[in-house]
């Protein structure tokens, strides 16, 4: 059997309503990592998610490189989406429980990388539990003891582009791959995952319900999806 939790990044989107109502009937409960100004930009399809049952998180609010800042640009642009996020669960009616954070793009700030970590352990920022993940790579780099949500497997389906040359076929081989050169196999029987997906109305044109493709596939293959859990 292998386990994972889903995340999914930057809602709001034109579609998020319809890939919530699609793990609602899956039973599944995502993190949803929300960035300010889409949030801002579809404010009824975020508090239809909160409203569905979905934990939404910070992604930042306006989705920088966080190395291209300084520790107290991120700081500010973190907390102008935490403004955001109070807000839209006011809005929904929904008590904010957990406050999980996920840096966009994985860049957790070079230089000031230490930094934003002590800004996140110190202002109630909320770790998904890693205790499961055995993988080598997980504590070599640290990822047990930072606070942000990393994944151990991208579907990477963000790249589906016009023009780009990566396709459907791309995330099926990246499924499939035993020996990635990031992260973990995703099928690799016992293991258990952090898994990103992304909200792009973009992929959606191109790839009509590409999430359903997607997750039908892990759930054909064994893979079970958990409840998220985190460090209180």
């Amino acid at each position: 059997m292998i386990h994972a939790v889903l995340t999914i990044d930057d809602i709001a989107s034109r579609n998020t309503p319809a890939i919530v109502d699609y793990l609602n009937e899956k039973g599944i409960r995502a993190i949803m990592f929300g960035v300010g100004a889409n949030i801002e930009k579809y404010y009824e399809n975020a508090i239809y998610a909160l409203q569905h049952g979905m934990i939404v998180g910070n992604h930042s609010y306006s989705h920088p490189a966080f190395s291209s800042l300084s520790l107290e640009e991120g700081i500010a642009d973190i907390e102008k989406n935490e403004a955001v996020l109070n807000d839209l669960y006011k809005a929904a009616g929904v008590p904010r429980t957990y406050r999980p954070f996920r840096f966009p793009y994985g860049d957790k700030g070079g230089a000031n990388k230490e930094g934003f970590q002590k800004y996140l352990a110190e202002n109630g920022f909320h770790k998904v539990k890693d205790t499961q993940f055995s993988y080598p790579f997980w504590k070599a780099n640290g990822l047990d003891k930072e606070i942000d949500t990393l994944w151990t497997f991208d579907f990477a389906e963000y790249n589906i582009r016009k023009g780009s040359g990566f396709t459907v076929e791309n995330v099926w081989e990246r499924i499939h791959n035993p020996n990635p050169e990031n992260g973990a196999p995703m099928l690799l029987d016992g293991s258990s995952h952090l898994i990103l997906l992304h909200a792009h109305d973009e992929t959606e044109e191109l790839v009509p319900e590409y999430y359903k493709q997607f997750i039908e596939h892990l759930l054909e293959n064994g893979v079970v999806f958990d409840e998220p859990e985190f460090f209180i």
